[in-house]
């Protein structure tokens, strides 16, 4: 499952307090509360038979001043849950987390949890079996078998005849599975984002579901905590396999490993690793995992965490009902490896094909101390996208190529890392050099008063901004308690933020960063130790998939109440006026809080003059007026406002977003500097030379090489959007009045303006008369011209027939091989959207697919593998059919010849079709596009010519179509049709016999498809 990455102007200080009030009451203090009486209770056993029952009173924990006004319950037998209402959708999302991470496994087991958690979605004794009488005989002798095996590392011989009897009898095991079945249960209740992860301190299961789907949720959810049954155990351990693989190939995970290695000798963060050791994954132990399943999933190391459209009263009662019967036990303490102090820097080098980089290490305490929340802000200081001191001094200097902080914070230690990249003949030496610089400025105080008043505002600003998000807000339930932070401390954090100094931080600084710290110099070059996972013979299993268990059947069966979906119509819930005449403004209200968002599109992009991206770019670089570029940047800061520029192929996007109430200023500086930038020189030439070092760092990324290098030389051709760049040649010749000049002439072109904010249309706001309305704010502020000058025509770039079929591959030193199938489809059209959703939903669209089920699950082919029919995102446009497979280089053969089957002649599964439109209907019901989504929405649908929410469509269309109507469908746009097939991977690993079987195989250099 997923693995996330570890990711947050002086304002005017009262204005704040109007945005935030619950956050200016006087302390955080706990209450405890009763909720209502319970509605259906059973009587005690002791009362008697005419005595009514009495009524559960469920007691919670509130925090005066909470913006999400979270309620925390504990059940009898030591659950946590955390209860948010907020009805933005009639949704909710959930997390349940456990407390149990990497660093819980044992030292002889690496990789237990990250393998449990692939395992908790396989179902139990109920969930995901057809008998389980039969099946968990077969599933006890291969768990024997296992057993064996680990103890047979020295006996080759004797291991494979170990592993030939446990494929053999995981077949007849898997005759008796339904796999994937809580993935059907998730697809068909129209669940969103179902997936999971590990990390060191927590294993974590999210989904954002109906929140009519609530009870379905809660029934499966407690089936789950209470039993794990670790069925099709062979062909998942199998992806798992793909999975280190991928990392493997990847220099970013080695990098980290290997500074995470040196910062703790002593503690799991650095013994091991969160995917396990090659030699403990090829030798598991299903004893162990059920193991550690009985030790840490249990009530009082497990939270439910849900914020949404809910009911307090009535969900905690669900919850009970469900959970209350889990038996109440204690997890294990974790002794806590105290790590002897750094006293010297410690030095590592990575090789791999990536670009180099270095990064530096420090070790500090754990997240929920003082100096957790100091580091937060050690972090900010360095890095916080515009006023930092890496932001401007490295970057907006453009001393190295990208430079940046980050912070891997855990309970028992946290690690800053500050990371560099070098520019064209820099040495890795110099960027560190320059990156202990700024913390030096930080040590000694070199940093303006005002910036640490700045953070805290934008700060601020960014937590209102994120809990607009349930995602957001049901994150920070399962952080506080992952860190065993009582809710009203974590809160606190917030306010002990809210009071750090710069003398303090000064102290901080000195105290934490010094000669202790863990270098990492990552260089570009062929990694000597470079090694595989082996996979083992894996004969596939059956998919199974018109068959259910009846515990499947019942649970879809509850009933629910019908929610209705809720379209747009774009002429009541946007606005649109003009400005003045020829200049149309798009509007809709934020009701929420201060925040703004406002934009100029123009439809005028890199495909009329690939200059225009170079000049956006180097907009961020320059002043104007008495600012020079890096006061501007401070400026935005400190008014909480920020802006961003961006030219694509054929629009142009200029936004300016933040506090509301600092909008005139934040425009008035805005508008400043796309009418009136100031050249400089040294700054365009600083920007060359990283223009041309990013673009050989680019020929070294596989993701760059195979998405858009590759796919786009085989739509159009060498000459197509992403070769459609500027020459060496003509960038070092370009003068920077070229540039301003193109940048000046943004607000005389055509355009549309959107804003979604607190302000009313009218020139004066209705309730308060001193705040000026949208429209005059933008008429007085936005210089344009008299007249606009119409947008060049477009330029799009000739679609290739692509009638030929072709197999195009490129040399690229990694462990896996990546496929891409490619299909041209025919030119947008909405009649077929409906179709295209379902197909998709069905087929290839999710863990519940049928693509997924077969390459993945059935055959153990893949970690990662989709089809997907894409619809053009623009009227004209052709449509594509694109299918994914990443796999060991040695299993191409096979995994190729498993999607081109599936291609060719999709499987029929009625139960899957049902599940499907049951997606379908669930997930549009109760899906609401609002806030600034709703202008976003109407510009989407504005280039694909339509002036309605087409979901309207698919909503009622796709609940009457039949098999036969998606077999149609694939048998007209996908079987049969001339494919182009892109493959990534070392020319050393790849089977070019077996590639030769789907068309002629040609080899593309990097210089045909970057075109330089």
């Amino acid at each position: 499952m997923n693995h996330p990455g570890h990711p947050s102007a002086p304002f005017v200080k009262n204005n704040f307090l109007l945005l935030f009030p619950a956050l200016a009451v006087l302390g955080f203090a706990t209450q405890c509360q009763s909720g209502k009486p319970a509605a259906t209770a059973s009587a005690a056993a002791t009362a008697p038979a005419t005595t009514p029952a009495a009524p559960k009173q469920y007691r919670y924990e509130t925090v005066p001043g909470d913006p999400l006004q979270v309620r925390i319950y504990k059940l009898d037998n030591g659950l946590t849950v955390y209860l948010s209402d907020y009805k933005d959708a009639p949704r909710i999302q959930t997390y349940v987390a456990v407390r149990a991470g990497s660093k819980n496994d044992p030292a002889t087991a690496t990789g237990l949890a990250h393998y449990l958690e692939h395992m908790v979605f396989k179902g139990t004794s109920k969930l995901g079996t057809q008998d389980w009488a039969k099946e968990k005989v077969e599933l006890d002798k291969i768990e024997a078998l296992y057993e064996v095996y680990r103890g047979q590392r020295n006996d080759p011989a004797a291991r494979k005849r170990t592993y030939h009897q446990i494929d053999s009898i995981s077949g007849v095991a898997a005759t008796y599975a339904v796999p994937n079945e809580y993935d059907k249960v998730m697809g068909a209740i129209g669940a969103k984002g179902s997936n999971a992860h590990t990390s060191s301190e927590e294993t974590v299961y999210q989904e954002d579901i109906p929140s009519n789907q609530l009870e379905k949720w809660t029934a499966i959810q407690a089936e789950r905590m209470q039993e794990m049954v670790p069925r099709l155990f062979h062909t998942e351990l199998e992806a798992v396999y793909e999975e280190k693989n991928r990392g493997l190939d990847s220099d970013f995970n080695k990098e980290f490993e290997a500074l995470n290695a040196a910062l703790y000798p002593t503690h799991p963060y650095g013994t091991q690793t969160t995917i396990g050791t090659i030699d403990h994954l090829q030798n598991p132990s299903i004893t162990e995992i059920k193991k550690y399943f009985g030790q840490y999933y249990v009530p009082s190391n497990v939270a439910l965490c849900l914020s949404g459209d809910l009911d307090y009263d009535a969900t905690i009662q669900l919850i009970d009902r469900y959970f209350g019967a889990l038996p109440a036990k204690a997890a294990p303490a974790f002794i806590v490896p105290v790590e002897k102090p750094l006293t010297a820097p410690i030095t590592r080098e990575i090789v791999g094909p990536q670009s180099e980089n270095v990064m530096l290490g420090f070790r500090l305490p754990g997240k929920s101390t003082r100096d957790g929340v100091r580091l937060r802000m050690m972090d900010k200081i360095l890095t916080n996208g515009q006023a930092g001191l890496i932001d401007l001094d490295l970057n907006q200097q453009q001393k190295v190529l990208q430079a940046a902080s980050f912070t891997d914070m855990n309970s028992d230690y946290s690690t800053h890392i500050v990371y560099g990249t070098p520019r064209q003949g820099q040495k890795l030496e110099e960027v560190k050099s320059l990156l202990l610089g700024e913390l030096t400025k930080i040590k000694t105080g070199n940093f303006p008063d005002w910036l640490i008043p700045a953070i805290i505002n934008n700060d601020k600003l960014e937590r209102t901004k994120g809990y607009e998000s349930n995602e957001a807000r049901a994150s920070a339930m399962y952080e506080a308690f992952i860190q065993r932070a009582d809710w009203k401390d974590y809160l606190q954090q917030e306010k002990d933020f809210a009071s750090i100094t710069k003398e303090e931080m000064v102290k901080f600084a000195n105290d934490n960063y010094g000669a202790n710290y863990v270098n990492v110099f990552k260089r570009t070059g062929t990694d000597p130790n470079k090694v595989k996972v082996v996979k083992p013979a894996i004969t596939p299993v059956p998919a199974n998939r018109d068959v259910a268990s009846n515990y499947y059947k019942q649970l879809t069966a509850m009933p629910s109440s019908e929610l209705q979906p809720v379209f747009l119509d774009y002429k009541k819930d946007i606005q649109e006026t003009e400005i003045k005449p020829g200049l149309p403004l798009y509007y809709t209200k934020n009701s929420e809080n201060g925040l703004f968002n406002l934009y100029y599109i123009l439809d005028i992009g890199t495909n009329n003059d690939p200059r225009w991206g170079l000049a956006t770019d180097y907009l961020q670089y320059l002043g104007a007026g008495q600012y020079s570029a890096a006061q501007l940047q401070q400026e935005f800061y400190k008014l909480g406002c920020s802006f961003n520029v961006s030219s694509g192929g054929d629009r142009t996007f200029v936004t300016l977003n933040g506090l509301d109430t600092n909008l005139e200023p934040a425009l008035k500086l805005f508008e400043q500097l796309i009418n009136a930038p100031k050249p400089d020189a040294a700054a365009l030439k600083n920007m060359v030379s990283g223009t041309l070092k990013q673009r050989q760092d680019a020929k070294l990324e596989k993701g760059v090489i195979l998405n858009q290098a590759m796919v786009n030389y085989v739509k159009y051709g060498s000459k197509n959007p992403f070769t459609n760049i500027i020459s060496e040649k003509e960038l070092k010749d370009i003068k920077p009045e070229q540039l301003t000049a193109l940048i000046k002439k943004l607000p005389t072109y055509q355009h549309r303006v959107l804003y979604y904010g607190p302000r009313e249309t009218p020139t004066v706001h209705a309730h308060f008369p001193t705040v000026t309305g949208i429209i005059q704010v933008i008429r007085d502020l936005h210089r344009t011209p008299a007249k606009l000058t119409p947008a060049p025509d477009a330029k799009d770039f000739a679609e290739q027939p692509l009638k030929d079929k072709k197999v195009y591959w490129v040399d690229y030193n990694m462990v896996q091989a990546e496929i891409l199938f490619l299909t041209k489809g025919e030119l947008y059209s909405k009649e077929m959207v409906p179709t295209v959703a379902l197909y998709n939903e069905y087929f290839g669209g999710g863990m519940g697919s049928i693509v997924f089920q077969d390459l993945r699950e059935s055959k153990a082919l893949a970690y990662s593998a989709s089809s997907r029919y894409s619809n053009a995102d623009k009227a004209g446009r052709s449509n594509y059919n694109m299918s994914y497979i990443g796999t060991q280089s040695d299993k191409l053969p096979e995994a190729m010849a498993g999607m081109e089957a599936l291609l060719t002649d999709m499987p029929v599964a009625e139960a899957n079709l049902e599940i499907a439109k049951n997606a379908i209907r669930n997930s549009i019901s109760t899906e609401r596009i609002t806030k600034g989504n709703v202008l976003l929405s109407y510009e989407r649908a504005r280039r694909l010519g339509l002036d309605y929410d087409l979901r309207r469509d698919v909503y009622a269309s796709t609940q009457k179509m039949t098999f036969d109507e998606l077999k149609k469908f694939q048998n007209a746009k996908i079987k049969g049709q001339n494919q182009v097939i892109l493959v990534i991977g070392s020319k050393d690993r790849l089977n070019f016999k077996e590639l030769a079987k789907y068309g002629t195989v040609q080899q593309l250099t990097l210089k045909e498809i970057f075109g330089y």
